[in-house]
């Protein structure tokens, strides 16, 4: 089994190192490559300085259009895993390779790691937290499945799943409406539980000034990910 660790990084010099760090020493089966969405500070000069396999973008293409870079180098490079993977330092890497091995053993299409399974580690905003139970809601309206953290940045997919996301993922705050066009699909999604950690350093791309926007453009997005079946 060939697996990556794709890892979209925007402006995370204080982070990358880290995030790239705890891959290499828990996570060794895995590749990675760190996807440098046209960053404004160093994450490119930091990540060239330490031999980091990278991709760098020369126009920025959001979270959407990152992660999807990462799907078609690891469709082009034949992988048969691959789990996006934040570059802001929120994730594990020692949660990796247990996944994996479920992945396999039970056949998924999908496997999310969600926060808000045994609620522990760093929990989110209060406010975000309203957010992600009024998506969790809204999907399983739609599709019938609950998901607790839909989210979420931690997601591993299957072999069919990379090839389908090299050539369509959606470009904007993507998770959510991804999930739904996964399930619509009719493929098998579960969730793990997994302690996540508070950004250190930097900025999270949603603010609250684009907090409205983002509630009305994904919620929009699911129904017609929903609709399309």
């Amino acid at each position: 089994m060939k697996k990556l660790v794709i890892i979209p990084a925007y402006n995370e010099m204080g982070n990358i190192v880290k995030t790239v760090e705890d891959i290499i020493e828990h996570a060794p089966s895995f590749d990675y490559v760190v996807i440098n969405d046209c960053s404004k500070d160093d994450t490119k000069k930091i990540c060239e300085m330490h031999g980091y396999n990278l991709i760098d973008l020369p126009v920025n293409l959001g979270i959407g259009g990152g992660v999807q870079t990462g799907y078609l180098y690891a469709f082009m490079e034949g992988y048969d895993i691959a789990v996006q993977f934040d570059g802001d330092g929120q994730h594990n890497g020692s949660y990796l390779e247990d996944m994996a091995r479920k992945m396999e053993r039970e056949h998924l299409d999908m496997l999310i790691g969600s926060r808000f399974i045994e609620n522990k580690g760093f929990q989110s905003s209060f406010m975000r937290r309203i957010g992600i139970r009024y998506f969790s809601a809204l999907i399983k309206f739609v599709t019938g499945k609950k998901i607790t953290d839909p989210t979420s940045g931690m997601r591993m997919v299957s072999r069919e799943l990379i090839e389908f996301f090299a050539w369509q993922y959606p470009k904007d705050y993507p998770e959510p409406e991804s999930v739904v066009t996964v399930l619509k699909k009719g493929k098998l999604v579960k969730e793990v539980p997994v302690v996540m950690n508070e950004r250190e350093q930097g900025v999270s791309s949603i603010s609250m000034k684009n907090s409205v926007y983002y509630m009305i453009k994904v919620s929009l997005a699911i129904l017609l990910a929903a609709i399309r079946g």
